[in-house]
């Protein structure tokens, strides 16, 4: 019995230092193929510089007007600060 456990565990040795060899074999080939690729691969094409998005139309008097009833609604209802209510109002009128 002693020596067919001897075999058993030196087949057991010998197969994991194969799979453990093998494993790195292929991780080194696939890392030289990667390298390999990326140097023998075109550079990409220069792409055309994007159009900016059309301007927005300024808006209209009837829509700061909804801005500022809005924003005073918020105030009232503590959301916004008096500092807040400011900077926004002087946003919506500046534009």
């Amino acid at each position: 019995m002693p020596g067919l456990l001897r075999g058993v565990v030196r087949t057991a040795a010998i197969a994991g230092t194969a799979t453990a060899v093998s494993n790195r074999v292929s991780r080194r080939q696939a890392g030289r193929w990667a390298r390999q690729e990326a140097q023998e691969s075109p550079a990409p094409p220069p792409q055309a510089p994007a159009q900016p998005p059309p301007a927005a139309a300024a808006p209209s008097m009837e829509d700061k007007i909804a801005q500022l009833k809005e924003l005073g609604t918020l105030k009232e209802q503590g959301v916004l600060t008096e500092e807040e209510f400011a900077a926004q109002k002087a946003r919506i009128l500046g534009s």
